[in-house]
């Protein structure tokens, strides 16, 4: 099991990372979006969030609760190809963002 505990903790650290990213980009916001927002049962929540809202108010909170409460982690994630087409069409680049997800994406996918 140490080598579970140790998979956890890399995940917890990518998560600290990708809120850094999102407070460097100025990402980050201090209020949620409305609750209806959050309910989208679209992928990313696009239909109803930025991505980079999904990101902090759905993934990261999620993660989070998954992680305090031991539960097992998600096996497939592909974050990194969505923020890409996220930024596409921004002036801000993103690339340090999209590289902390790709890393995510390998940890929660199987990679070491």
């Amino acid at each position: 099991m140490a080598g579970s505990s140790d998979h956890v903790s890399r995940v917890a650290d990518r998560l600290i990372q990708i809120e850094i990213e999102l407070r460097q980009l100025g990402a980050w916001e201090s209020e949620a979006p409305p609750e209806e927002a959050l309910q989208s049962t679209q992928p990313f929540g696009v239909d109803k969030l930025e991505f980079t809202q999904w990101l902090q108010f759905v993934f990261i909170h999620r993660m989070k609760v998954l992680i305090e409460q031991g539960h097992p982690l998600p096996e497939v994630s592909g974050m990194a190809p969505m923020a890409e087409e996220h930024f596409r069409t921004r002036e801000e680049s993103g690339q340090n963002l999209i590289d902390e997800l790709a890393e995510m994406d390998r940890l929660l996918s199987g990679g070491p």
